[in-house]
């Protein structure tokens, strides 16, 4: 009784009872007394009950229903069989059913067979009986057992190998050994104890583990281990129950928890310790006591404070003692990162949280020159750039064909201009004609059309909504620079700072309080202060209700949430995390934190600062399609001009029949470029018709030459005939 009462005070609710009948069955009265055959409790049995209960006719109907009910037993599993059947009968008729027959007085007789069968093929293979003396037996002489009086079977090896030759059917059903020597198949039956009977629930196998189907069918088939397959029948439980039990509650052996708490010294609204006693208030007392009060079952704990009331304490060493046991849970703003969830166990996060970066801002006034802050510096030189590059593109694409872009050069240059910045508002009044110029002015037109859309979105902004502005842009910002950066006292952002980010130590500057916060962040980097603070969410959140020259720059780096703390495999951790989910279903963790944290006196600004003005980078895709466009548009017109170039060299050179000077061949490339198309048309119409009309020109005088020197020729003769 001393021993279960100690089990009764335990946490475990499964008790696996493995024992004689005798003393079992005493085991089971003694808890049926102590209220351990209740709800909440599971009793597994191993075959020895199975074995005492199959052996009973009757069974004790008496002791099932009073002192066992819902108790899982096992019992060995013989497939049904009609030599089963047939031996059971004759069992019965030869014992008038005064005593049952259960799984080893089957097996016995299956051996009996057994040894008999190795026997007789032991003899048949010329094997001798026979008995020899042991000198390690005679050498145990004196003691009570008088071991030296045995023998030993001198043919053993030949007989036991003909034992795990035997293959045939038995009553428990093949017999027949594995290269392990054991019997192949092997499983047990799972009973569950019912009323006044034993209820098959499952089989369970090495080959196919848990099931509803008979081993023997199973093993035909290839094997499934899978989740799905795992299955038995509904289980009627200790106390009548169906609901599966939890296994385990909370001890009650008068000891209560030690939960520790930390002592902090700043940000009190969220955990704090009561001056003059051992009690702890706050809005991670109150999460954690809602919590406890929703669990089915009682428990008892106590705070205790750990800090030196001076600083804040380290939250790794807080893990570390739950670990050492020293503490049994700890209690607070616990932040659940990685080196402490390998040690300890945590529940549901009861409070988003994240390190954040906090700066000081200062307001940007609109003023006169506000239209010209949509767009950064390098953004308004680019803009600007490209409006005259579109314009020079244009009118070399265009002047050859298009009248509206010829003239003298002042006109010309007027025209370039204002016909880049009339894109601005679509209000250009030229035609382009050329199908390049056209196409370079379709992709310009889109371009001009995005950057007017963002210009006027970001104006709106800034002439609207009251602007704030911060040199830092976010953690990236802080890791690029040399200026201190103020964390928490005991908070993971110096872990995450230094390992994670690989900034230095050196820069890095302890604060401890509020107000520490604050007079760092005014007097900044030159004065001994901090270019800004890296700490949690809900920290900042607590510091930004009472000051608004800081704002939270930026998104959060990291995800993460507050805890509490327990050993690990703690079940009281699972519990308590379905009772934080609750909590949050039913609003109490909003009330809970709506008492502690006050509205913030800066609720009309933005916590959060986000800079509106407009960079290259968002744009130079835009910028990159326009500039291509633009090269393959001129690309193609020099390679025309070219081209012309070449024919106009060549036509000259046969004219001529010498080459031009470098200084005329450039100037007669000029004037290409420079001429209008219609005219350089109708000039090479003309070259083409003067080079015709010499070429007829010269045919006639060649043959007025003939005619002349042919009448010569007959002049002379006929002088020659009259002398």
């Amino acid at each position: 009784m001393d021993i279960l009462v100690k089990v009764a005070l335990m946490e475990s609710r499964v008790i696996v009872l493995h024992t004689y009948p005798a003393a079992g069955f005493m085991v089971f009265s003694v808890a049926h007394y102590l209220g351990m055959m209740d709800d909440g409790y599971v009793w597994i049995a191993t075959d020895w009950l199975s074995s005492a209960l199959d052996s009973a006719s009757p069974l004790h109907s008496e002791t099932l229903t009073t002192t066992m009910q819902g108790v899982l037993v096992l019992r060995q599993h013989t497939p049904d069989s009609e030599l089963k059947r047939e031996f059971s009968v004759r069992w019965n008729n030869l014992t008038s059913g005064s005593m049952g027959l259960n799984t080893y007085g089957l097996y016995a007789y299956d051996t009996v067979w057994l040894l008999a069968h190795a026997i007789n093929s032991f003899l048949d293979q010329g094997g001798i009986i026979s008995f020899s003396n042991d000198s390690k037996l005679h050498s145990l002489q004196g003691s009570g057992l008088h071991l030296e009086a045995l023998s030993v079977f001198d043919g053993g090896p030949l007989l036991l190998k003909n034992i795990l030759q035997s293959n045939f059917v038995g009553l428990t059903g093949p017999v027949k050994f594995s290269p392990d020597k054991s019997l192949i198949y092997p499983a047990y039956e799972i009973i569950n104890i019912i009323g006044t009977g034993l209820h098959r629930i499952g089989y369970w196998s090495n080959y196919s583990g848990l099931s509803i189907v008979a081993p023997e069918t199973l093993n035909s088939r290839p094997a499934n281990r899978s989740s799905a397959n795992q299955q038995l029948h509904s289980v009627i439980w200790p106390g009548d129950s169906t609901r599966t039990p939890r296994g385990w509650v909370f001890p009650n052996n008068g000891r209560q928890l030690r939960i520790g708490v930390p002592r902090r010294v700043s940000y009190r609204e969220f955990v704090s310790q009561v001056p003059g006693t051992n009690t702890s208030k706050g809005l991670c007392i109150d999460v954690f006591t809602a919590a406890v009060n929703l669990l089915p079952y009682a428990v008892p704990y106590q705070f205790i404070p750990y800090g030196n009331g001076r600083e804040n304490p380290s939250y790794n060493d807080l893990a570390r003692l739950i670990t050492t046991g020293f503490f049994d849970g700890v209690v607070g703003d616990i932040a659940i990162v990685t080196n402490r969830t390998k040690i300890v166990d945590f529940t549901q996060p009861y409070a988003a949280s994240g390190l954040v970066v906090v700066a000081p801002v200062r307001k940007l006034n609109t003023g006169a020159w506000a239209f010209l802050r949509p767009f950064s510096p390098t953004m308004w030189g680019v803009t600007a750039a490209f409006f005259v590059f579109i314009g020079i593109v244009v009118w070399i694409l265009e002047h050859r064909i298009n009248d509206e872009f010829r003239g003298p050069p002042k006109k010309q240059l007027i025209t370039i201009l204002w016909f880049s910045l009339s894109t601005l508002f679509f209000a250009h009044r030229e035609n382009t004609v050329s199908t390049l110029g056209r196409l370079v002015l379709i992709i310009w037109l889109f371009v001009v059309l995005i950057i007017n859309s963002s210009y006027t979105a970001s104006l709106t902004s800034i002439l609207t909504v009251q602007q704030l502005y911060s040199p830092i842009k976010g953690i990236e910002t802080l890791k690029d620079g040399d200026d201190p950066i103020g964390y928490q006292v005991g908070s993971f952002a110096e872990h995450y700072l230094t390992e994670g980010l690989g900034i230095p130590r050196s820069r890095l500057k302890a604060l401890g309080s509020p107000e520490e916060y604050a007079t760092a962040l005014q007097q900044g980097p030159k004065k001994g202060g901090v270019v800004a603070i890296v700490d949690e969410r809900p920290y900042v959140e607590l510091f930004l209700a009472s000051q608004c020259k800081f704002r939270i720059i930026g998104q959060e780096f990291t995800k993460s949430g507050w805890g509490f703390a327990f050993p690990r495999d703690s079940p009281l951790a699972i519990d308590l995390s379905t009772a934080i989910l609750t909590l949050s279903e039913n609003g109490d963790l909003q009330r809970i934190h709506d008492k502690w944290l006050t509205t913030s006196s800066c609720s009309s600004d933005k916590t959060e600062l986000e800079s509106d003005r407009l960079h290259l980078k968002s744009f130079w895709g835009l910028y990159l399609l326009c500039g291509i466009a633009c090269f393959v548009a001129l690309l193609i017109y020099f390679l025309q001009i070219v081209h012309r170039f070449r024919h106009a060299a060549k036509e000259e050179y046969i004219s001529d029949g010498t080459g031009s000077s470098r200084s005329k061949r450039l100037q007669t490339l000029l004037s290409l470029i420079d001429e209008k198309e219609d005219q350089f048309r109708r000039e090479r119409k003309r070259r083409k018709v003067d080079k015709s009309l010499s070429e007829n020109n010269g045919e006639i005088n060649i043959e007025t030459d003939s005619t002349r020197k042919h009448s010569q020729i007959c002049s002379g003769n006929s002088f020659n005939s009259r002398s």
